[in-house]
């Protein structure tokens, strides 16, 4: 799992602005891999549709992935034919490497993705993008699964479409519900800021973006589709689920570790009702409250486990205070990654200090507790022991979440704020050789402005670029990006993938 940074925080999003000048708006790439057949009808359909109903300029970018067939021939005609068409030859496969080379050196402030095969319906596409383009949303992506959506498909696809993604549901906590949807659309500043994050290069790169911007929470906007299943499409089934199980146990892995600064991704979020500060309003302690009672519930269990353990070679007093020590670390670990939304290694040994500090003051309390009953009281009752143990670890537990509240893991915006955080490396695109006419892009730049393309074949422009205009967010502030989740749901339209 990578953990270099992102360039920076994220700028508050913004309508780009609509003009003649400029860059073109939309790239769309079709990653292909042996299409000779579907490359020239995908590319000649998806072009003649921009043309007559995308107002602003675009483009369409071939990835072709190691092709053995005619596809590289193919291509380079649709690129010397048709100017807006462009190629690029990558000597390894893999639909995530290529979304990545190429989204990577696109200048486009709109970067999308659909499959050769052309399931989706092309009238879903404009909305794809538009919430892009307005500064809405950071991401967009098809469903096959809204309750609008109308899907053609065989039982087997079906059912193993909505297994993984009870999978994902499970494991990841993901919130979307059709994880491998071959129709996704991001902006191109979150795209530079999100992609050094993503490891995969394959079939399980839609996934990793998606709940990695998801964790990090940044919005996706989703679209119900009509999509038709391919009869021609093929797929190593066994080989590809295991995959995709080894991604979804790497990334459960890394989000559990902390191993990865998802903080890095947060942009102000305008009007946020979360992000607004209420006074005496105490930011996320219902939420904490909960992650702490449970915390502290499967911290009983593991030292009653430990307990059981230790005394089977020591006596009482011993087996009691070392399941008592490796319990009170594990529960300072779990409401430091859990509880209090603490990422990353820094701190966390100045953490467990703080948290077995506070575990004296509760074992004391509790003590003192006892020390003081037996001095009032020759040979107090059992009841009474009971009693006194239980006023007093409940008096422990409301003074040990205090004492991880404001001392051990306080607000980072009462304690002057997040630390700075470090410029990333660029992206790379590994042992690959990018053949295109796509100019690279050095980092992260303002909104560019959209250059207004006439739509041809109507006696009317159905999208009057002088009406989509938006106010730009306002600025704000977000503690812990992390714990921010959106609902989302994605689709999948690969040829020879079986979701």
């Amino acid at each position: 799992m990578r953990t270099d940074s992102s360039p920076g925080t994220l700028p508050a999003r913004e309508h780009l602005p609509a003009t003649d000048a400029g860059t073109p708006v939309l790239d769309v790439v079709i990653p292909v891999h042996n299409e000779e057949k579907d490359l020239r009808p995908c590319v000649r359909r998806l072009h003649e549709h921009l043309t007559r109903t995308f107002p602003y300029a675009f483009r369409i970018t071939v990835a072709d992935n190691a092709s053995t067939d005619g596809t590289p021939l193919v291509a380079a005609r649709l690129e010397a034919e048709i100017p807006e068409v462009a190629g690029v030859r990558l000597e390894q496969k893999g639909r995530g490497r290529a979304l990545r080379t190429v989204w990577s050196a696109s200048e486009a402030p709109i970067l999308a993705y659909m499959d050769v095969d052309l399931s989706t319906d092309l009238n879903a596409l404009l909305p794809l993008v538009a919430p892009l383009i307005s500064g809405h949303s950071d991401l967009a992506i098809g469903s096959r699964l809204a309750r609008s959506s109308r899907v053609v498909r065989g039982p087997k696809r079906e059912f193993i479409s909505r297994a993984y993604n009870l999978i994902l549901r499970g494991s990841l906590q993901a919130r979307f519900s059709d994880a491998q949807c071959g129709f996704k659309a991001i902006r191109r500043d979150v795209a530079q800021a999100l992609l050094p994050l993503v490891e995969d290069t394959g079939w399980f790169f839609d996934t990793e973006m998606l709940v990695l911007a998801e964790r990090a929470g940044l919005r996706i906007h989703e679209v119900p589709v009509d999509w038709v299943d391919d009869p021609d499409s093929t797929v190593h089934i066994v080989r590809t689920a295991t995959d995709d199980l080894k991604g979804v146990w790497r990334v459960g892995k890394a989000l559990a570790t902390g191993s990865l600064s998802l903080d890095r991704l947060t942009r102000p979020f305008g009007d946020d009702p979360r992000d607004r500060e209420l006074p005496d309003v105490p930011r996320g302690l219902a939420r904490q409250l909960v992650g702490f009672c449970v915390v502290g519930a499967l911290s009983t269990l593991f030292y009653l486990a430990l307990y059981s353990v230790f005394r089977q070679f020591s006596g009482s007093q011993v087996a009691n205070a070392l399941a008592l020590l490796v319990s009170a670390v594990a529960n300072t670990a779990a409401n430091r990654r859990l509880t209090f939304g603490v990422r990353g290694r820094g701190g966390a040994v100045r953490h467990q200090a703080q948290g077995l500090v506070v575990f004296g003051i509760g074992l004391a309390l509790t003590s003192g507790s006892l020390a003081a009953l037996g001095a009032a009281t020759d040979s107090p009752a059992h009841s009474t022991e009971l009693a006194v143990l239980i006023a007093a670890n409940l008096a422990a537990t409301v003074l040990r979440f205090l004492l991880f509240r404001a001392w051990v893991f306080p607000d980072r915006n009462e304690t002057g704020g997040a630390s700075p955080m470090t410029a990333a490396s660029p992206v790379t695109a590994a042992s690959s050789v990018v053949t295109a006419h796509v100019p690279s892009a050095p980092g992260p730049v303002p909104a560019a402005p959209l250059p207004h393309r006439p739509v041809p074949h109507l006696s009317y422009d159905p999208y009057p670029t002088t009406q989509v205009r938006a106010g730009e967010a306002a600025d704000g502030n977000w503690r812990d990006a992390t714990m921010r989740l959106q609902p989302v749901r994605p689709h999948d339209t690969e040829p020879g993938d079986p979701r």
